[in-house]
């Protein structure tokens, strides 16, 4: 953070929340870089929100708690907010502003990013097609994560989001390929943040991994700042470095709330739920820089997770997330309270672009027809299970007996996983196979005859 430097303003007409009204100002633009200099000669910085003739309403990053009017000076830098990038992250634990949190020198980089960023061009994107292995089954199997792809995960109170988030930042591989985690916590309790520091421990020390934390007693406007702080790491490390870069960012919700404060600060009239109206398009600025750029190497895939108010998926910050990226991992608190971890819900979550990154030369070449048929017979499980609870199991076919056998082999056969186990491909895949037989080749019609017959020889007295 550079110090004060040309003209200082001292005309504040306004302290309200985390906002600076600064008045007399001249030249001032929207995104521009502050310093503040208070009184006290303490040094606190901020961004230009808006300008509008002589004014400037500037947010302060460590809010504006012991300041006052008089005796405060403003200057202004005439550029964005701009940090430092490269690998000089990896292995370093800061605050949501950048600032080092693991007692060690600020973040040095051979050159430096605007931490606005902007979303990928179009016309210069390349499709999605290899995938993002996590070493969660549920995951890797049903809702493949694909390079530059981006897919959040719909948690509620209660449910182990952050264990999910952490494990998959942990274990999560390319194929061998240079990969590394840009991990950014939100609002998150000091509980909560130790155990992140500890769960990712070991990957920080292999130099794999930027963790960025802004914790729930820190200034909101520092909220709003650690995604793009992050997003702009990644995109460095993925496109001028050339590795492929997953950034996981939770809670998402935090996020909106803390952009929602802002925006009732700032008398802006509200929309939904008292979020402000342009909540969607701050949240697609935030998701669209995630993707790979052609002529470039690396990737940048984002995992946002993001917790459900009362589970109500309708609520605006889960809504608003479906449309604007290619799926979602949804976690069950039915699952949760069978003792199932993760509490994945394979019937509502999807990864629409999973179909770019699965079968042959990427995964193998049986996993996009055991996920097909999997997801079609739980369906008919679940459905079997209505059933039984208006006529009786007595009442019951003994295929539809299977099926709901089918549901138990599937939660405790394929669904539960250690927090801590990392869990191959193959291995997932076979637990498929495993759970999928519980059911007769016939019940099995999404699967091609030959894979059949090489995964499940028909048993004596049955069809092939």
């Amino acid at each position: 953070m550079s110090g004060l430097a040309g003209i200082e303003y001292t005309g504040i007409r306004e302290l309200r929340g985390p906002l600076v009204v600064v008045e007399g100002v001249h030249g001032v633009g929207w995104d521009e870089f502050a310093t503040i200099l208070l009184g006290s000669g303490e040094r606190r910085h901020g961004l230009v929100l808006e300008a509008d003739r002589d004014l400037a309403v500037v947010q302060v990053l460590e809010d504006t708690a012991g300041m006052d009017r008089t005796g405060t000076r403003v200057a202004f830098s005439g550029t964005p907010l701009r940090i430092p990038v490269g690998t000089g992250w990896l292995g370093r634990v800061c605050n949501g502003r950048g600032e080092p949190a693991d007692g060690g020198p600020p973040v040095l980089g051979g050159s430096y990013a605007t931490v606005g960023g902007a979303p990928i061009n179009p016309v210069r994107r390349e499709p999605p097609n290899e995938p993002v292995l996590t070493g969660v089954g549920a995951v890797d199997v049903l809702t493949t994560l694909v390079r530059g792809q981006k897919l959040p995960v719909f948690s509620a109170a209660g449910l182990p989001h952050l264990e999910l988030a952490v494990q998959i930042a942990a274990q999560a591989a390319c194929g061998g390929e240079a990969f590394c985690v840009v991990f950014a916590g939100m609002g998150l309790t000091h509980a909560d943040a130790a155990f992140v520091r500890g769960g990712l421990a070991a990957r920080s020390a292999a130099r794999e991994l930027a963790l960025l934390v802004n914790t729930a007693d820190d200034p909101v406007i520092e909220r709003l700042l650690t995604p793009r702080l992050a997003l702009t790491v990644a995109e460095s490390l993925a496109f001028t470095e050339g590795r492929h870069v997953l950034v996981v960012m939770t809670d998402m919700t935090a996020y909106a709330e803390a952009l929602r404060e802002v925006s009732a600060a700032r008398g802006e009239i509200p929309a939904r739920r008292a979020y402000p109206g342009y909540l969607y398009s701050d949240l697609a600025s935030l998701y669209e820089r995630c993707g790979r750029i052609r002529g470039r190497p690396g990737s940048v895939t984002v995992l946002p997770v993001l917790t459900m108010p009362a589970g109500d998926i309708t609520h605006p910050v889960p809504d608003l997330t479906g449309y604007i990226t290619e799926g979602q991992i949804v976690l069950s608190a039915e699952v949760h309270a069978a003792g199932v971890y993760p509490p994945v819900d394979p019937l509502a979550s999807l990864s629409r672009l999973m179909r770019k990154g699965a079968g042959p030369g990427r995964t193998r070449a049986d996993h996009p027809a055991v996920a097909a048929q999997l997801i079609a017979a739980l369906a008919r499980s679940r459905q079997v299970r209505e059933l039984a609870d208006l006529i009786g199991r007595s009442a019951l076919s003994p295929t539809d007996l299977r099926h709901l056998d089918l549901e138990d082999a599937f939660r405790n056969r394929f669904l539960a996983q250690g927090t801590e186990e990392n869990r191959s491909l193959r291995e997932s895949l076979d637990r498929a196979w495993d759970a999928l037989l519980t059911l007769p080749r016939s019940q099995l019609g999404m699967i091609p005859a030959d894979l059949l017959d090489t995964h499940a020889p028909p048993r004596d007295g049955e069809p092939a």
